[in-house]
């Protein structure tokens, strides 16, 4: 009987390097998981917020229908040209997309009262690289 005891003397430690491993493991992967919730929750922010400010861009085209046809034919990159109520407008839309978005841009077109409000900003994925999120709205106006 002692023979048999000497021969199982370190099973006891390889269980225990074995549990720590499993361990390791898991909490690696929560790590990671942890992560990629984050960069998914950052990423619907940016969406929401692009969502938001098409939004007040179409409410304020809204209010001025008259003068429907200074806000369309903005490209990105574009800056509003003139003093008038839509000029002001596209500029104040413009900084906060350019505040609120990570290189933010914004464009606008409409054709026969169907506008269509693009948003896009730059995002970067799971290897750090960074990539162009689009974001169109069309509505009729």
């Amino acid at each position: 009987m002692k023979h048999s005891r000497k021969r199982q003397g370190g099973v006891g430690l390889i269980e225990v390097l074995v549990t720590v491993l499993i361990l390791a493991v898991s909490l690696l992967t929560i790590a990671a998981l942890q992560t990629r919730s984050l960069q998914y929750n950052h990423s619907a922010y940016l969406r929401s917020q692009a969502n938001i400010l098409a939004y007040d861009i179409l409410d304020r085209m809204r209010i001025n229908q008259g003068n429907l046809n200074a806000y369309s034919g903005l490209d990105f990159g574009d800056e509003p040209a003139g003093t008038s109520l839509a000029a002001t407008d596209v500029g104040e839309w413009l900084a906060v997309i350019e505040r609120t978005l990570p290189g933010g841009e914004g464009a606008i077109t409409c054709t026969n009262r169907l506008c269509t409000v693009s948003i896009r900003w730059s995002e970067q994925d799971s290897a750090g690289d960074d990539d162009l999120t689009d974001f169109s709205y069309t509505t009729q106006l």
